[in-house]
């Protein structure tokens, strides 16, 4: 068995926590700064709005994990092109939670899954998979582009008033939780400090009430992550693990990996991404750090393909997602797109790989 329940429990508590402190944040007004200030320099010209909402979405993933994305970012991008809201910005949210969850081990639970099967330092993943980030981000960017062309000629409405000056004490936090994070310190711990201290901060000042945060902690869903994590850790040890090791290449060179990635995406909108990262990771960790990595952005990166792929799709729809899109258009837009930017990352984390390892 990969990981025990101690384990599986850790990366559920890290969830609770960093998707409370990211509702306090927001329930500061963060979020609602940042698209704000981000809808005036883009200078009502839908281009460059959609080129920010891309920005904002890949950093609130990294920083604060895809399930913020989704839940709470989405309704300011949606919002940020004011009276004609542009289904490219808010298909900026859930395309970059997923392909731009690949930067840090604490970006999506898959990363802090594997994260100790890959030998990696906290800073020497990210310095890993930066390149491979940063060609996602640009692919992500190019095909929503492309994908809703026509609708991007049309400007945007651009919000009246004054900028607004972001808070800073929650930034503040934000960084201090990110900094620990990358000392080393179990995950869990610093994100669940900064969740008790700024939601203390939070309702002290009543911007958020007890139950909002309790809300955003959303227990059911991690009870459902950690029952569905044992069942797929049992699903491993029988003949369903054994068949998933033997279809999984032994080796790092191009050809492997490329392999490991698509059968990982499959994998991913076939059973959800986080069952599928349990049960490739035995035989991905058995042909090193770059074959996990492979795996990552497969089920990361390749989560765009379907509605099932991920479980932030399920939820970016129901925080306004499905107000702008169809299920048929999502679909569409990931069996066009997805495949050819998982081979394009891939070939990036073989070729960094090779020269810096």
């Amino acid at each position: 068995m990969t990981h025990d329940l101690g384990t599986l429990a850790q990366v559920v508590a890290f969830l609770v926590a960093i998707m409370v402190l990211a509702r306090a944040c927001a329930d500061e007004g963060v979020f609602e700064v940042l698209g704000g200030q981000m809808a005036r320099v883009a200078r009502g010209s839908s281009t460059r709005l959609l080129a920010w909402s891309v920005g904002l979405a890949a950093v609130v993933t990294v920083v604060l994990s895809l399930d913020a994305t989704v839940v709470l970012l989405t309704p300011v991008l949606i919002a940020a092109s004011a009276a004609r809201p542009h289904r490219s910005h808010a298909y900026a949210s859930v395309r970059l939670a997923n392909s731009g969850s690949t930067l840090l081990p604490v970006s999506n639970l898959t990363n802090l899954l594997v994260f100790g099967s890959t030998g990696l330092t906290f800073v020497g993943f990210a310095w890993a998979m930066l390149p491979v980030w940063l060609v996602a981000v640009a692919a992500e960017y190019a095909v929503l582009s492309w994908w809703f062309r026509d609708e991007l000629r049309s400007p945007y409405v651009q919000p009246t008033g004054e900028d607004q000056a972001l808070p800073l004490f929650p930034c503040a936090v934000v960084l201090v939780v990110l900094f620990a994070l990358a000392s080393g310190t179990t995950p869990w711990v610093p994100a669940a400090a900064g969740a008790i201290l700024l939601g203390g901060y939070a309702l002290v000042r009543r911007t958020s009430t007890v139950n909002d945060l309790i809300h955003a902690a959303n227990l059911p869903l991690a009870a459902l992550v950690l029952a569905w994590g044992s069942v797929v850790n049992w699903l491993g040890t029988t003949r369903v693990g054994d068949w998933f090791d033997d279809a999984m290449p032994a080796g790092t060179d191009l050809g492997a990996l490329l392999l490991i990635a698509l059968i990982a995406m499959v994998a991913a909108n076939l059973v959800n991404n986080l069952p599928a990262t349990l049960l490739l990771l035995p035989p991905a960790a058995t042909a090193g750090p770059a074959a996990v990595l492979a795996l990552l952005v497969g089920v990361n990166v390749g989560a765009n393909l379907t509605l099932i792929g991920s479980l932030a799709n399920l939820l970016w729809r129901q925080s306004g997602g499905r107000t702008l899109s169809s299920v048929r258009e999502f679909h569409r837009l990931g069996l066009a797109t997805t495949p050819a930017i998982v081979v394009v990352c891939t070939t990036v984390l073989w070729a960094w790989t090779s020269l810096v390892w």
